[in-house]
């Protein structure tokens, strides 16, 4: 019955490369054509594997080999994802697994429902685990968000440090500025406005690690009166800030609170003040988070279409200055994390163990195919108060020797 199942489901859909599918009772299947793509060749152990992969392929793959109940010739994890995404929008709009996502889609209210003791639990499954973890694949500052690499040939550490200067050059930030930072990490970008641009910066994060982190690090560059890290949920936060930075947290905000966040950013906003909103999204319309990414890496988590974030900021009054999109500027920050990650696995099964080790692996993969043959790109939202508050050009954005600091369209008296 289950291997019917599943050859009914997969043979009409991989139009791109080969899966060669050795069953638990001896049989062999084949979907697709040889020399079309990645030839991949697959055994499923136990007729339980097999039933989760015909009712639930989503979660299924990534349990599976995760537990070493499915087995790929050769290791090629990286062939099995790629031929997974660059067939998936056929996936997406077939028999039972089309249904599976429908009723995803309709429950993402409740599984994105994150009031602040939700979002500190879910904050903690990921951002809470082992800091030596995220040494052994992160660049020397710990930039957990999209690298950009303007350049070909850039190193990681290079491509960050662009990242957090073009971020920087958004929000026009002069010596003396109050700026919130939303998510801020180990505070890397925090400490980089504090000390290049002469910010007056407060970071929240609920991640107890990245705090503890973030304000050592604030000691340490001779910048803690300068650069504070508080372990405080966004929405708590009461001042007014000139400037205004959030990379890689509206991905955790959860849809049935996007107006919350950005009626948030506008109320901390002071006049003339500017926000920049770094986030993941989707080029395709509106959708619902992988099951098995939601399970093991980033519970509450969803990635935006624009339409889904620019209405949000529409109602809450603040204008969209800019919007710039990154397509496979991830899709190169995260071939460099897994490069780092597989030369450190044997320090990796040290701190943990080697089902954590396939578990971060396939995440990493899966995630770098999503940006390299999905529909995953990054978003980089400029917000303001004002429609003069930004230039009319980009040209400050791009000069041919880019200043490390650049300035607002006009100066505004204090309020």
């Amino acid at each position: 019955m289950w291997t019917g199942l599943l050859d009914r489901a997969m043979r009409p859909l991989i139009r791109v490369g080969r899966v060669t599918a050795d069953l638990p009772d001896g049989t062999r299947i084949r979907w697709g054509t040889a020399g079309t793509g990645p030839d991949v060749q697959l055994r499923i152990h136990d007729t339980a594997t097999l039933r989760a992969m015909a009712l639930n392929p989503d979660l299924a793959l990534g349990e599976a080999y995760m537990d070493g109940r499915l087995t790929i010739g050769n290791d090629d994890l990286e062939g099995l994802l790629e031929l997974a995404f660059r067939n998936d929008y056929g996936l997406q709009t077939k028999g039972l697994r089309r249904a599976v996502l429908g009723l995803r889609r309709a429950l993402r209210w409740v599984w994105q429902y994150n009031p602040a003791a939700r979002s500190r639990v879910n904050v903690a499954h990921h951002y809470d685990l082992s800091g030596a973890l995220y040494d052994l694949f992160l660049d020397a500052d710990r930039q957990y968000s999209c690298a950009y690499f303007p350049k070909p040939g850039m190193s990681l550490d290079a491509a960050q440090t662009a990242k957090k200067r073009h971020i920087a050059r958004k929000l026009l930030i002069e010596p003396g500025m109050r700026v919130l930072d939303i998510g801020s990490g180990w505070g890397g970008l925090g400490l980089m406005l504090a000390r290049d641009f002469g910010a007056d910066v407060t970071g929240v994060t609920l991640s107890t690690e990245q705090h503890a982190l973030s304000n050592r690090r604030a000691r340490d560059a001779g910048l803690a009166g300068q650069a504070r890290f508080e372990l405080r949920d966004y929405r708590d936060v009461t001042e007014t800030f000139d400037r205004i930075v959030s990379v890689g947290m509206f991905e955790h905000v959860g849809v049935p609170h996007y107006r919350e966040y950005f009626r948030t950013i506008r109320e901390r906003l002071a006049p003339g003040g500017v926000a920049l909103v770094h986030t993941i999204g989707r080029s395709t319309p509106p959708g619902s988070t992988n099951a098995w990414l939601t399970k093991y890496i980033f519970p509450g988590g969803y990635c935006p279409a624009l339409s889904e974030s620019s209405a949000a900021i529409e109602k809450e009054g603040l204008v969209i200055a800019d919007v710039e999109v990154w397509r496979l500027h991830y899709a190169e920050t995260l071939r460099h994390w897994l490069t780092r990650f597989e030369a450190n696995i044997d320090a990796a099964r040290a701190l943990y163990d080697e089902r954590f080790c396939r578990m971060w692996r396939f995440y990493l993969l899966a995630c770098e195919m999503s940006f390299r043959y999905g529909a995953q790109v990054v978003f980089q939202f400029q917000l303001a108060l004002d429609n003069d508050s930004v230039p009319v050009s980009r040209d400050y954005l791009y000069p041919a020797h880019a200043p490390e600091q650049a300035r607002p369209a006009r100066k505004r008296q204090p309020a």
